[in-house]
């Protein structure tokens, strides 16, 4: 059984996603928010106290902000059931676990069920990447998820009536989560693989590209997006901060992409592109 690094850290709330998008650069692989702040979880091998600090010192957190033990391979799912809130989207969209009890209903409801604490920091951004794809027509739609994780906005998508959806990402634990959540939700339809953008033929085009992924694979397949975006398709960004906003509108407009408008959440951003 792997041996992790669990961080105790002590911070605000507005500090909480923040630090788990700075953590996660850095191989934190999981993350639970606390009453106090957060744990962060990283695999002994990977940790690094020296470049923790730095991260910390950059918000100004002493080093007694945070405490540090080793921990034996958690149960990671029955962290998430303690954890994992529901999500409601403009009163239309209901984000749930199966353990939760909801008595309203709404036009949309998607039952997640995550494997283990790995992106608890993208609420927010999944919330912001929902908000768009509510306002965006999906009836018959090409659709991709581009880093699927949980499968979420995939989901939504068919629930939308898009009328192919491809979905895939590089870790084999979101490929496997995302398929029980697909069944979950009656959208085994959906073509799942676990790989990246550079694994859809360049020569196939798409009606809406989602990804929500972070600012540097972004930055680093953004000329991929465009290529694979239909004429007057549109792309959804999220995965960044505020701060990375004018970075990632300049590399998309050196690909042929103009910001149509921009949603923000918590100090994330998520951007609405399109190809012309």
């Amino acid at each position: 059984m792997k041996q992790y690094i669990a961080v105790e850290i002590a911070c605000s709330e507005d500090l909480k996603e923040i630090l788990m998008a700075e953590l996660g650069e850095v191989n934190y692989d999981s993350f639970l928010e606390t009453d106090e702040g957060l744990e962060a979880y990283a695999e002994r091998d990977q940790f690094d106290e020296q470049v923790l600090r730095e991260i910390l010192s950059r918000y100004n957190l002493s080093s007694d902000s945070y405490q540090i033990q080793t921990v034996e391979e958690k149960n990671w799912n029955v962290e998430w059931e303690k954890n994992f809130e529901p999500i409601v989207v403009n009163d239309q969209c209901l984000v749930r676990a199966t353990f939760h009890q909801v008595t309203q209903t709404y036009p949309y409801e998607i039952v997640i069920d995550p494997k283990m604490a790995f992106g608890t920091g993208h609420h927010a951004t999944t919330y912001l990447m929902l908000q768009w794809q509510l306002e965006l027509d999906q009836q018959n739609k090409t659709v991709v998820d581009a880093g699927c994780g949980t499968g979420v906005l995939a989901i939504m998508a068919k629930k939308q009536g898009a009328d192919q959806v491809t979905a895939f990402d590089n870790n084999e634990w979101a490929v496997s989560n995302s398929q029980d959540n697909f069944a979950l939700n009656e959208s085994t339809d959906i073509n799942l693989f676990l790989g990246t953008i550079q694994d859809i033929n360049a020569e196939e085009k798409f009606d809406l590209i989602l990804a929500n992924i972070n600012r540097n694979v972004l930055l680093d397949e953004m000329d991929s997006y465009a290529e694979r975006l239909a004429s007057e398709g549109n792309l959804l960004l999220s995965g960044f901060l505020e701060a990375d906003q004018h970075l990632i509108e300049q590399q998309a407009q050196q690909v042929g992409l103009q910001t149509i408008g921009a949603k923000r959440h918590r100090g994330w951003v998520a951007l609405r592109l399109s190809k012309h």
